[in-house]
């Protein structure tokens, strides 16, 4: 099978760079395009109560903090980066928005192989969601 465009989703984790690694390779090996995804929970949507903080102020930050450890990503990844996109919200409804406004047709993502992955993993949510080919990497 040949893919155009590969889109990793990264969680900005210690295992990113080895995810961007594997996802520039395959990228590389089939001249395919590569983008690069982070998608944050929002805290706002989470939180009920009250709470003396500015959520938009914080949230701003976390988004421009990601954006930047996400472009030191694309710009070590050794293979051209085509976008970069952080966005917030639930994974697999902004994957699917990514896959359709950018036109991918695999998706690569990390799976932790351990005792919390089992309990609160998104691998689940992104197979029964995924219009695309979906590639789980393990990570230990």
């Amino acid at each position: 099978m040949v893919y155009k465009h590969i889109l990793a989703a990264i969680d900005l984790s210690e295992d990113s760079a080895y995810l961007v690694d594997k996802a520039a390779k395959l990228a590389q090996s089939l001249d395919a395009k590569l983008s690069l995804v982070h998608i944050d929970v929002d805290y706002a949507d989470l939180y009920t109560g009250l709470i003396d903080i500015n959520l938009a102020e914080m949230h701003e930050r976390a988004e421009t903090d990601a954006q930047n450890r996400l472009h030191q990503l694309a710009n070590n990844a050794g293979y051209p980066v085509a976008h970069t996109l952080v966005g917030s919200g639930d994974l697999s409804e902004e994957i699917c928005v990514a896959i359709k406004d950018l036109n991918v047709d695999l998706v690569i993502c990390g799976h932790h192989q351990d005792f919390w992955s089992k309990i609160l993993s998104s691998t689940r949510q992104l197979i029964s969601r995924t219009p695309v080919d979906l590639l789980m990497v393990p990570l230990k």
